[in-house]
């Protein structure tokens, strides 16, 4: 492999035309810079300049390498270009992913203001359930992930050395009545008040739906699950019908349609944990710090706003 510091010393010198002037240029010793073009023509075992009155030229070895070695410095000075201004935030990539209620509510806000401060950036966002999201982020696919888990055995991101997590704010579930049900009249109801009722819920694979039903079990009943789906607008279209009851996340309820009733359970809602977590140490991408401090501001401002 040949070494970069001796190519520059090369180039220097068939530039200047002699090993003095060259030693001038580079606050070398002149022989400093014999010494290095003697060890890079041992090296390559060929002669890469010829020694004459007036001072040196190169070979046609020597006009080869130089010219290779323009353009390899050329790009190691464009790498160090771009290295810097990853490190500063002026260029790089994020790549990141959310579970869809947080990219439709906490996202949007914190892709805005990132990109008016480090706007050299480029951001990417896909979607999908943290069950899908999380071998992503730990294959290196994703630099950046919004999940969320319930305590319990459905726990999405455990305790991981190559996962670094961030907990940003909690996410109470509601009950959402059909604005004509009988209990709607009720400003707080309990998960036995609802033991005889049909329900609506996310596909029964989710942690969602998982942790509904376990709620369900820890009421004393098993619900009755009706129908079910990931989309929690089709979800409240299926309450409003009547055809059941539901529980859903505050991030999903930024709409809510005026034919249903939202209501608090007793003594306490299900509480989702949002998180924000990305690959730890050195996997972590330089912009992924100052997406963070963004989300943690975002998620603050709303949970202020919800509190007011």
């Amino acid at each position: 492999m040949l070494n970069v510091g001796r190519l520059r010393v090369l180039i220097e010198v068939a530039e200047q035309g002699s090993f003095s002037a060259a030693a001038d240029a580079l606050s070398y010793t002149q022989s400093a810079v014999s010494q290095q073009i003697a060890t890079l023509e041992a090296e390559t075992g060929m002669t890469m300049l010829e020694r004459h009155a007036r001072g040196v030229r190169l070979t046609s070895a020597g006009e080869v390498l130089v010219e290779h070695a323009k353009g390899v410095l050329a790009r190691l000075e464009a790498a160090e270009t771009e290295l810097s201004e990853i490190a500063g935030l002026r260029a790089g990539r994020l790549r990141m992913a959310s579970f869809p209620t947080a990219g439709a509510t906490l996202m949007p806000l914190a892709i805005a203001t990132f990109r008016a401060t480090h706007p050299g950036v480029e951001l990417t966002l896909s979607e999908g359930e943290p069950e899908e999201i999380v071998p992503r982020l730990g294959a290196g696919e994703l630099d950046l992930a919004l999940l969320f888990e319930f305590e319990g055995p459905s726990r999405t991101l455990p305790a991981s050395e190559r996962l670094q997590r961030v907990e940003l704010l909690e996410d109470p579930m509601y009950l959402a009545l059909p604005g004509t049900h009988p209990l709607a009249t009720k400003e707080t109801l309990c998960l036995a008040d609802l033991r005889d009722e049909a329900w609506v819920q996310a596909s029964v694979a989710s942690p969602c739906a998982q942790h509904v039903v376990r709620c369900c079990h820890a009421a004393g009943f098993e619900p009755n699950v009706a129908f079910e789906s990931d989309d929690y607008q089709t979800v409240q279209g299926l309450v409003a019908a009547g055809v059941g009851v539901a529980l859903i996340p505050e991030l999903a309820l930024s709409v809510v349609r005026e034919d249903i009733a939202i209501r608090s359970l007793s003594p306490g809602p299900p509480v989702r944990q949002v998180i924000a977590a990305t690959p730890a140490g050195a996997r972590s991408s330089p912009a992924a710090p100052a997406m963070l401090a963004v989300l943690r501001g975002v998620a603050a401002r709303y949970a202020q706003t919800k509190g007011s």
